[in-house]
Order: structure tokens, then sequence, then C-alpha cells
């Protein structure tokens, strides 16, 4: 008699019936892909779409990607890769306990930043004026999975990825997707608060009074504190959700890292030379096509779609490297 039990895709779905909450989003319930699949015999719809994404350029490209402080140099500094794996451990953990899919969530979480551009949301400042409205992460990051780079995933993958953002309408359309909204912002506060500490950018004493009340201790403490207000709420409430005073208390924080941290004048003048970077790189490749990189080209599309997918899909040190190579070759490293 084997030691091992085989657990094909089939049962891992009758499980996910057996198990999952009445709200989840189940696997075997999905909408389905653009194209049509055969079936895994292991792993279930959300199996694969969390695999291929871990396996993408894009996902890889993340580890030279900025979060806050601009092509950093400190082996402890979080950049959009770190981000995004800190983003799916509070999503995982939100989505076993309150009994959702935890692959879904996965996926949604690994996908949401592979359309980030360079230097941050500073990044997405720098392209809004190539488009019309505002050129945003969040819909990039489906144009990669999609058509860049085609994964040919799930229509509940790309539906939480589209609208991971809190400003964008309508909002994700399964719990899962909502979760990413609420494990995204306890990710980069917490992170970014860290950040700032060792950067020396603030101090403990810096820390607002009222956040110390509503969260604890900085670091675990917050972290932990921030989930459990997720699931109390969600779980009372039937439907995701955060307790109402530590909701209050995240947007009181927000707003004091956007004054001493995202805003403070040193980020501001870093922020002015990433949007001139990568404006300089967008109008280059705009009046020299021939001298952009091959990756993330399209024949046949407007050329200034192309030139915004291969300047957005760039890493911090990559858009550095070839501004230096199209306006100081003297300069510059080989691209």
């Amino acid at each position: 008699m084997s030691s091992f039990s085989k657990v094909t895709r089939l049962k891992r779905e009758a499980m996910e019936q057996e198990l999952l909450a009445p709200i989840a989003t189940q696997a075997a319930g999905s909408r389905g892909r653009e194209v049509a699949e055969q079936p895994d015999e292991y792993r279930t719809a959300f199996d694969r779409d969390r695999d291929r994404i871990l396996h993408s350029k894009a996902f890889r490209r993340l580890k030279h990607k900025t979060q806050v402080f601009i092509n950093p140099e400190g082996d402890h500094v979080v950049t959009r890769l770190t981000h995004t794996l800190q983003v799916m451990q509070v999503g995982r953990s939100l989505a076993v306990a309150l009994g959702l899919n935890e692959t879904l969530t996965e996926a949604i979480c690994l996908g949401h930043e592979v359309g980030h551009p360079p230097f941050g949301h500073t990044g997405e400042v720098a392209l809004s004026p190539y488009v019309d409205g505002e050129w945003l992460h969040a819909e990039q990051s489906v144009r990669v999975l999609s058509v860049l780079e085609p994964l040919n995933l799930s229509w509940e993958v790309l539906d939480g990825i589209r609208a991971h953002s809190w400003k964008i309408d309508p909002p994700p359309a399964t719990p899962e997707g909502v979760l990413l909204r609420f494990a995204d912002r306890v990710a980069y506060l917490v992170h970014d608060m860290e950040d700032a500490l060792r950067a020396g950018v603030l101090t403990y004493a810096d820390l607002p009074e009222e956040s110390r009340r509503a969260f604890g201790k900085p670091g675990r403490e917050w972290v932990s504190t921030m989930i459990h207000a997720v699931i109390d709420e969600s779980l009372e409430r039937g439907e995701v959700a955060m307790r109402p005073e530590i909701l209050e208390a995240m947007h009181g924080f927000r707003d004091f890292m956007f004054r001493r941290v995202y805003l403070r004048p040193e980020s501001r003048r870093q922020a002015e030379k990433a949007v001139r970077v990568l404006r300089d790189l967008v109008d280059h490749y705009l009046e020299n096509p021939e001298h952009m990189p091959e990756s993330y080209r399209r024949p046949g599309e407007p050329l200034v779609n192309q030139v915004l997918d291969v300047v957005a899909g760039m890493t911090d040190r990559y858009a550095l490297r070839a501004h230096d190579q199209a306006f100081r070759p003297s300069a510059s490293f080989p691209v």
C-alpha cells in the first residue's frame, strides 16, 4: 500500500465544494479563459494561473523595481518583488481564515504588480501624459499578462488584478479580489514604515501616538492587528471588510506616510528626476524607434503603445542605463 494519497484536480475541486465558505470562488465554477484549454490532471485552473505568473519574465523583473526608494542599493530595502510576496502572505492568511479560495488569492496577489513601471508610482505620473486619462499599472498588468506575455489566465484572476487599486471602478467581482485590496494596503504601509525607519527618514518617536494605540508595537504586531480587523469584521458582516476604527487609523497613518515619507523634499527631488528620465526615454523612442529594445514591441500597433510597453517594462536600473546610453553615451554601460 502506498504511503501517499493521489490528489487529483477533481478531488481538489470536490474538497473546495465541501470546505470553502458559501461566498468563496470555486475553481470548478470559473468563467474560464479566453482560449479554452484541456484541464490539468492535478492542478485546478487557479493553480495553473498562479504557476504561470510565477514563471513569467514580468514577475522576475519585479526584483529590480522600486517600491518607495528609487533604485535602492541596500540589501534589505523592499522592492516590488518582496512587496508582492508580502501581499501574497497577508492575502493567503486572510483567505484561509475566511474560508475563501487560497489559490485564487495567491494568483491575484502575485500578478497585481507585473505591469508597474520603473520608479514606483512616480512612473505612472511620468507616463500619464501619453495616454487619454491616467496611466494605471493595474491596466498594464492585465495587458502584460494577456497581450505582451500572454498566459491565457482565468477571468477571475485578471479581474482581481484589474481592480486591485481602491480607486478603480467597478470593484473586483470576487471576494478574493477584494481581499487583495486590503492585503496590499496592510503590506505596503507596514514595510514602507520599516524601510523609512531603517533609512533614518523616521524614528520610532515620530510614529503617531494614535497609530501605536490602534495597532500595537510597530512591525509584526501591526500586521497581525490589521489582519484580525479584516477577519473579525468580515465574519460579522458577511462580506470582506475591516473594523471601522482600525480602517480609520490606517487612513490616518497613510496620510502621515504621505506627509513624512512619500512627499518629503528628498522624495520629490527623486521623483522629478525619475519623471524626467522616463519622459526622455519615451520621447527619444518616439523620435528614434530603431533605438528601442525589441522586447514587448508589437509591430502593427501604434508606436506610442509600443514605446509605453517597452519603457513600462523596464527595471529601475535598466531605465537609468538606457537613459545614459541615449543621452550620455560616454557614461553608459551596455544595456
